[in-house]
C-alpha cells in the first residue's frame, strides 16, 4: 500500500532563521525545530502570525539544537494549542530552557520600556512571550540520548547523532517505513576549540540540509594572532574592546582562547568581563554535561577563574565607569538586543573602542549594518554616531562552510531522493545547490517559506 508524507515547511526556507518543518504521517505529526524568526523586520513580523497549521494535531517536537532561531517559537507554539512532547538531548534541553526563560524575560522588558517611553506604534505593545508562558512550554521537556533509536510509532523511529556547532547539538534521522528523513540542524566544524568533530550521516532517502555559508570558505584566519594583535592595540589605545557574542558556545570560545593566550604570554593580564546572564548559565552547562565537550575539569575552573562574571546591571554601568583599558564580551551576537546595547550606546562613538563581530550575521541585524560600514546606529529609538573601529573574525563561525558541508554529505551511501536546502539566504542556497549538483548530481530543492511537498514512502 502506498503511503504518503506530507513536508510543511514553515521556517528556514529560503531565509536562514526560523527553523521549523512539519512531518506529517498516518501515524504521527512530528516537528523538527520550532525557531523564531531574526533579522529583517518582514521576517520577524512573521513571529506574530499564527502558524498555518493545526497545531493541536502535532504529537511531538523533535530539537535539533538549543539556539533561539531553533527553539524561540516554542512559547507560541504552546500559546497555539500545542500540549505533545518536546523532545531533545539533555544538554539542548538545558540551552533551551534558559534561552527561553531568558527571552521571554527581554520580551517583558522591551513592552514595559517601549510602554513607557512611547516608542512603539502598538498600544499597548505586548511580549512575545511571558516568562509564565515559557515555564509551561519547559514542563513538556523529555531529554533522550543521542545514537540510540527510539520508537515513536510502530513504523516510525528517530535518533539523535552528535553535531559539533554547540553543546548538545544533533543531527536528527527520522525513520518512516523504511525510509530515513535527515535533518542536519546546524552543522559545526572540525577541530573546534571546544567541541569533538561532528558526525555524519550515512544513509538518506531525503536530506535537509543547513546552507548557512553554502557559497562561502572561512578564511584561514590566525584566531590567536589576531586577538593579540587585537588585546594589544586596544591597551594601547587606552580603549575598549566590546565584543558581541552569542551566550551559547561562542562566549566561551572566547573566554577559552583568551584565558590561553594569558597563559602563553601572548597577553598581559588585561581584564576581561562576561556581561551576559545567559552565557553565564551556559557555562553551568558545560560543567553538568562533560561527556559532551573537550574541556577537563580543571581547565574549565581555571578558564572560569580568569574572566569576571558581571552579576547584576549595577555592574554593567560599573564596568562602563572603570577607564582601565579592557575586554567586554555581552549579548547579543547579532546586537539585536543583551547587554552589549548598553555598552555600545556609551562607547560606540570614541575612537579608541573596537568592536569585533565573531558569528553570522544575519540580515537587518545591527551587527550586519556595523559590518558593512553603518555611520550611525540606532538603540532604543536614536541615533548614535559609529566612530569605533569595526572588525570581524570570520573564522571563529560554528557553522561548517561550504567545503565542510560537502564532507559532511559526502559519506552518505546512497543516492537522495531529494535533497532540500534550508537554513540560507538565496544567494548560498544557489551556490550551494551548483556545487551539489557538479559534485555528486543529486537531486536538489530549494523550499520556500509555506511551501508543502508530498513524498511517498
Amino acid at each position: 500500500m502506498e503511503t504518503f508524507v506530507k513536508i510543511n515547511f514553515l521556517g528556514a526556507s529560503g531565509v536562514v532563521t526560523g527553523s521549523k518543518f512539519l512531518i506529517e504521517t498516518s501515524e504521527k505529526n512530528i516537528l523538527i525545530d520550532c525557531g523564531m524568526f531574526q533579522g529583517l523586520k518582514e521576517l520577524r513580523e512573521l513571529n506574530w502570525i499564527d502558524l498555518p497549521i493545526d497545531v493541536k494535531a502535532i504529537d511531538v517536537v523533535l530539537l535539533t539544537h538549543g539556539h533561539l532561531d531553533h527553539t524561540g517559537y516554542l512559547p507560541r507554539l504552546f500559546k497555539q494549542g500545542f500540549r505533545g512532547q518536546i523532545i531533545g538531548t539533555a544538554p539542548t534541553l538545558a540551552i533551551a530552557e534558559i534561552i527561553l526563560k531568558d527571552s521571554a524575560k527581554i520580551h517583558e522588558e522591551e513592552a514595559e520600556k517601549a510602554n513607557k517611553e512611547k516608542y512603539t506604534k502598538h498600544n499597548p505593545a505586548l511580549p512575545f512571550y511571558t516568562i509564565k508562558e515559557a515555564e509551561a512550554t519547559i514542563s513538556l521537556f523529555q531529554a533522550k540520548i543521542e545514537d540510540k533509536w527510539i520508537h515513536l510509532s510502530e513504523h516510525i523511529l528517530y535518533r539523535f547523532q552528535y553535531n559539533g556547532h554547540i553543546i548538545g547539538a544533533t543531527f536528527i534521522e527520522l525513520d518512516i517505513n523504511g525510509k530515513r528523513f535527515v535533518f542536519s540542524g546546524d552543522i559545526g566544524r572540525k577541530n573546534d576549540y571546544l567541541l569533538k568533530d561532528p558526525k555524519t550521516p550515512e544513509w538518506a532517502d531525503f536530506l535537509f540540509i543547513e546552507s548557512t555559508y553554502g557559497n562561502k570558505l572561512h578564511p584561514i584566519d590566525d584566531v590567536e594572532e589576531i586577538l593579540t594583535s587585537m588585546v594589544n592595540e586596544t591597551i594601547h589605545n587606552k580603549g575598549n574592546l566590546i565584543i558581541p557574542s552569542f551566550a551559547v558556545e561562542r562566549l566561551q570560545t572566547l573566554i577559552y582562547i583568551l584565558w590561553q593566550l594569558y597563559k602563553q604570554r601572548k597577553i598581559p593580564n588585561i581584564p576581561i568581563f562576561i556581561d551576559s546572564p545567559m552565557g553565564n548559565n551556559v557555562l553551568d552547562v558545560f560543567k553538568r554535561f562533560p561527556k559532551w565537550h573537550k574541556l577537563s575539569p580543571e581547565e574549565y575552573q581555571a578558564m572560569c577563574n580568569h574572566v569576571n562574571i558581571v552579576q547584576s546591571y549595577r555592574e554593567t554601568w560599573e564596568t562602563i565607569d572603570d577607564k582601565r583599558s579592557k575586554i567586554v564580551i555581552a549579548g547579543s551576537g547579532m546586537v539585536t538586543g543583551g547587554r552589549v546595547l548598553t555598552y555600545l550606546k556609551q562607547l560606540i562613538d570614541e575612537p579608541s573602542t573596537t568592536v569585533l563581530l565573531v558569528g553570522y550575521q544575519a540580515e537587518g541585524t545591527r551587527g550586519r549594518q556595523l559590518l558593512e560600514g553603518a555611520h550611525e546606529i540606532r538603540f532604543f529609538g536614536k541615533y548614535y554616531p559609529v566612530k569605533a573601529t569595526i572588525k570581524s573574525i570570520e573564522s571563529l563561525s560554528a557553522h561548517a562552510d561550504q567545503g565542510d558541508l560537502i564532507h559532511w554529505i559526502s559519506g552518505i551511501k546512497n543516492v537522495p531522493e531529494c535533497v532540500y536546502l534550508i537554513h540560507g539566504e538565496p544567494s548560498a542556497l544557489d551556490a550551494f545547490r551548483v556545487k551539489i549538483e557538479n559534485t555528486f548530481g543529486w537531486h536538489i530543492k530549494i523550499p520556500k517559506l509555506t511551501n508543502v511537498d508530498k513524498v511517498m514512502v
